[in-house]
């Protein structure tokens, strides 16, 4: 405990307690009217206010008779007041610094005058110059992370000139000065490195020995560049904040609108296009999410139902729909074979020596009252079988003239043995078997063998 004690107070020893204020105006910005400002806080006097003309004119022809005004306060006072010589609908920007460095005490965003009944503190007629002016390489350009040079003429400065950065609501700084060079049709400069980012309003304001802003001031919009670098950047980078502006309340426009200390309505603005936009960004993701599975579904499926394979002995093309699973096509189901009615009779009886029963041969059917097959009658051919009308001769069948080939198939004569073991098998026929013909099964026909 001790230690942690004593290194606590070594670090107060050390590292004293930064000072810490603010600003505010007091009075409101009116034309040719008195502005005052006053200090809260702890800060490190003297105090002093640069006040810098923001936007354009609105005087005729473009008439500009505003200056830079770079005010001190008396000693270490924490109040001070002059006279606003500014046109009304016109616009500035106050920075307030102490003696820790320019801009310490912020910046106010860009504040509106408003009207009032004197205008004697300025000529309409009049366009004010500054001491001296400066320029930049590239022309009227500040790129982020790329070198710029800050030149002037020398003989028209007093001592070394100085330059400030000031960002409007947000940080302000005071321009590094590198080696200063001389350069053909580029007079005496620097080069300088823009440490800001891209997209941010910048303020250059020019000062020599007369004061600061003695030398006019440029506004720029930082750019990205052709090859963008960000080399440079840091986290403590100078950039537009969030938040509230310095100087309390004041009118932003021309219509009396004022800051109320907290986020301007020009910053809301942003908040919500960027909102909207995230949120339309999002819609758009998803929408595009949503379309792609439904192609690429559309399209798996696509694929499967062409690459299904073909069963031919469960799919039936004509019948997909009415084909219950598991059932044969129509073109594979099992039909009977019906045969022709015979129109013969044969007395031709046999029995077969060592078995107990008839041997039935020929090709009548005899007189029996057996039923017909219940698929149909005799006379009912498949489609399929050529219809033949069968005879008896030497027990060979003889097709019909209608058979388109000349030479009749030989058919071979099948018997049909009708087991008799349980008496006798048709009472009405005197106890003697029918003889009954059936086709030729084909089931020995040999393929001829070929040499």
């Amino acid at each position: 405990m001790h230690r942690y004690l004593l290194l606590s107070q070594l670090a107060l020893f050390l590292f004293p307690l930064v000072s810490s204020y603010t600003w505010s105006f007091t009075t409101t910005p009116q034309q040719c009217a008195t502005l005052s400002l006053q200090i809260s806080g702890s800060g490190s006097p003297p105090y002093s206010v640069l006040v810098i003309p923001y936007g354009p004119t609105p005087l005729p022809n473009n008439t500009e008779v505003r200056t830079i005004v770079y005010q001190q306060f008396d000693g270490s006072s924490t109040t001070t007041s002059f006279q606003l010589k500014y046109p009304s609908t016109s616009q500035f920007v106050a920075v307030v610094s102490d003696s820790t460095g320019f801009g310490s005490g912020g910046t106010s965003v860009a504040a509106s005058v408003m009207s009032s009944s004197d205008s004697s503190c300025f000529n309409i007629s009049t366009t004010v110059m500054p001491y001296f002016p400066f320029n930049i390489y590239p022309t009227n350009q500040v790129v982020q992370c790329n070198a710029s040079r800050l030149w002037w003429d020398p003989t028209q400065v007093e001592g070394t000139p100085s330059f400030q950065g000031v960002i409007p609501g947000g940080q302000s700084f005071s321009i590094p000065e590198g080696q200063i060079t001389q350069v053909s049709n580029e007079g005496t400069g620097f080069n300088w490195i823009p440490s800001v980012r891209e997209g941010t309003t910048l303020m250059i304001i020019a000062g020599d020995d007369r004061g600061l802003g003695t030398g006019g001031s440029g506004t720029y919009t930082v750019a990205q560049g052709i090859y963008p670098n960000s080399s440079c950047l840091t986290t403590t980078s100078p950039s537009s904040t969030i938040g509230s502006p310095a100087g309390g309340t004041y009118p932003t426009n021309a219509s009396g609108a004022e800051t109320t200390g907290g986020t301007t309505s020009s910053s809301s603005t942003n908040v919500g296009a960027i909102v909207g936009g995230v949120i339309g960004g999002l819609a758009i993701l998803v929408i595009l999410a949503l379309a792609g599975f439904y192609f690429i579904r559309r399209r798996t499926r696509t694929k499967v139902i062409k690459e299904r394979p073909v069963d031919l002995l469960q799919d039936d093309p004509e019948d997909d729909n009415d084909q219950a699973p598991g059932e044969l096509g129509n073109y594979y189901r099992p039909e009977p074979f019906l045969a022709t009615e015979p129109t013969e009779s044969s007395s031709m009886y046999g029995h077969e020596e060592g078995r107990s029963g008839t041997v039935m041969s020929g090709s009548r059917y005899g007189n029996s009252d057996r039923r017909r097959s219940a698929f149909g009658s005799f006379s009912d051919m498949r489609s399929a079988t050529p219809d033949y009308e069968m005879g008896i001769t030497g027990g060979s069948t003889v097709p019909s003239g209608s058979r388109k080939s000349p030479t009749p198939r030989q058919l071979r004569p099948i018997n049909i043995i009708q087991h008799d073991d349980a008496g006798a098998a048709d009472e009405q026929a005197g106890g003697q078997p029918d003889t009954v013909e059936l086709p030729p099964a084909y089931t020995n026909i040999r393929k001829p063998v070929t040499n």
